[in-house]
């Protein structure tokens, strides 16, 4: 969880949940959990396993276990990457009373298939409580929000908006489309590791961000500029905003790069 991030499509991240099980190859996320995660001797964790419902600080005696005396905070990836529900991380965007866009779970797939309903839905409990925060969420499972949506679980306010990871033309292909009817959609097509053939889905977002993979990873893909021209020709066409990372600036320069937020054309439109 931080106030600020480096994110440019946001103006900050909230974990109540942490960790995955896709096992991403190009994940930052995994990374930074083995990096920072784990008990110190200042810390005596419970056993756990990761298919059951954990609850980092919903007790007392739990929390306990988990707080780190000596500086002061609770461990930030106590199970390093297994998936981790933080109670006491829930009512952090009420602290807030400047309206941001928050990406939510920047170190987890919320929707995964291994996450319970009920962590999901106190997290949306959570948002609620603040209304005056734009929610953003992103995940490589996009079946649940339909899921969700089909039992009135998945909330359609405004300022909710439902991401899905799309990198390839398979990604596309397999995903089933909108999260629902009258709900925000957007895609993360970063990072970008091939040609995408957009005439190949069954339902359009309402906002498209592109980047590029960064870091070291030997294996690591670097986006082409006519795959990009591809899905920037189709957005056009579509009428549908683009945003650009700074990882593409390389790629298709400065003076081409597009920054544009779906939002800024709904404000000026009322």
């Amino acid at each position: 969880m931080a106030d600020k991030t480096k994110i440019e499509w946001a103006d900050a991240t909230w974990n109540p949940v942490t960790g995955c099980l896709h096992k991403c190859e190009y994940c930052y996320a995994r990374r930074i959990a083995e990096r920072f995660g784990g008990a110190s001797d200042r810390w005596t964790m419970p056993e756990h396993n990761q298919w059951e419902t954990i609850s980092t600080g919903k007790n007392h005696a739990l929390d306990k276990q988990i707080y780190d005396t000596d500086r002061g905070r609770n461990a930030p990836y106590p199970y390093y990457f297994d998936p981790t529900l933080h109670y006491y991380r829930l009512g952090w965007p009420m602290k807030l009373t400047k309206p941001r866009t928050i990406f939510v779970c920047s170190m987890a797939d919320l929707f995964g298939r291994w996450v319970p309903h009920d962590w999901i839905n106190v997290v949306f409990d959570a948002c609620r409580k603040a209304p005056q925060h734009r929610y953003l969420f992103l995940t490589k499972c996009p079946i649940r929000y339909n899921e969700l949506d089909y039992m009135a679980l998945l909330p359609h306010e405004e300022n909710f908006w439902y991401g899905t990871s799309v990198t390839t033309t398979v990604a596309l292909v397999t995903h089933p489309g909108n999260p629902g009817k009258g709900v925000n959609a957007f895609w993360s097509m970063e990072p970008l590791l091939g040609s995408v053939n957009m005439d190949a889905a069954k339902d359009l977002p309402g906002w498209v961000i592109i980047g590029a993979e960064t870091g070291n990873r030997k294996d690591k893909v670097t986006p082409r500029k006519d795959w990009i021209n591809e899905i920037t020709e189709f957005c056009d066409d579509n009428s549908i905003p683009v945003f650009m990372k700074d990882s593409l600036i390389p790629v298709v320069g400065e003076e081409n790069m597009r920054r544009e937020f779906p939002w800024d054309s709904q404000e000026a439109g009322k």
